[in-house]
């Protein structure tokens, strides 16, 4: 099979099942146990947490505003065929061709920092980059048979990776909050039960036993409260659901 073949037929493989790319995530985690020090890692522990909420959510944020400007049918979560029903240039696509995966990249990054090795971290940008590299070639080789010349011309003035700021241009739709909550509120969630399990594994591993303090207890049980109130209000209302997003 040519290259380029194979690359789109495992870029669509990886694309169908990138949500479970973070289950690499744990075993990177359970590695990283192997050089740890029961007494070091609880006396860094809250900060390493907190570092790790702060690079995650700074990713959650990137999506964030990402998604908080996008029409509807486009830059979606659909997993099994690509799906876009326009090209968008503008806002945050002015400055990158995958504001997503950025995103995704700072969540998973942050959760990664709460190992406390840079082996583990530097491991995981590896498979990151070599994982959506695959994702990122089928996208735009999907786009580029579907819009043709835009879509050659704005790749051609836009990186992956934003850099080129001063080609900044304001999103052609205004921000969504409410589009936000209900698009978001799972990897909201999903970022903070990823470090309560790195945070039980870990002591299981090392401790024999899970050691709760207050401050893993307001994150639980706080984050829980957000959760199933934006999920109800998404699934059972009309409260979050925007016209044309």
């Amino acid at each position: 099979m040519p290259l380029q073949e194979e690359f789109n037929r495992s870029g669509s493989w990886l694309f169908r099942w990138r949500s479970f790319f973070p289950l690499l995530l744990i075993f990177l985690f359970l590695g990283s146990l192997v050089d740890g020090d029961p007494q070091t890692l609880l006396r860094t522990e809250f900060l390493r947490a907190v570092i790790s909420l702060a690079v995650s959510f700074f990713g959650l944020g990137i999506r964030a505003y990402t998604i908080g400007h996008t029409p509807a049918k486009t830059s979606g979560r659909n997993t099994r065929k690509q799906l876009a029903e326009k090209l968008n240039t503008s806002g945050i696509y002015s400055l990158s061709r995958h504001p997503l995966y950025i995103g995704n990249f700072f969540m998973y990054l942050g959760l990664m920092l709460f190992t406390g090795h840079i082996w583990a971290v530097l491991l995981f940008i590896l498979l990151f980059v070599i994982y959506y590299e695959r994702i990122m070639f089928t996208e735009e080789s999907f786009l580029r048979e579907k819009f043709g010349k835009e879509y050659l011309d704005w790749a051609s003035r836009t990186p992956v990776f934003p850099y080129r700021f001063k080609q900044f241009t304001p999103p052609d739709l205004s921000f969504s909050l409410r589009h936000v909550l209900r698009r978001e509120y799972s990897g909201f969630y999903a970022v903070i039960i990823s470090l309560l399990v790195f945070k039980a594994l870990g002591d299981l591993i090392l401790l024999n036993r899970i050691n709760a303090n207050m401050f893993w207890i307001i994150l639980s049980s706080a984050g829980t409260l957000i959760w199933a109130v934006l999920r109800i209000l998404s699934k059972y209302t009309k409260l979050l659901k925007v016209s044309g997003r």
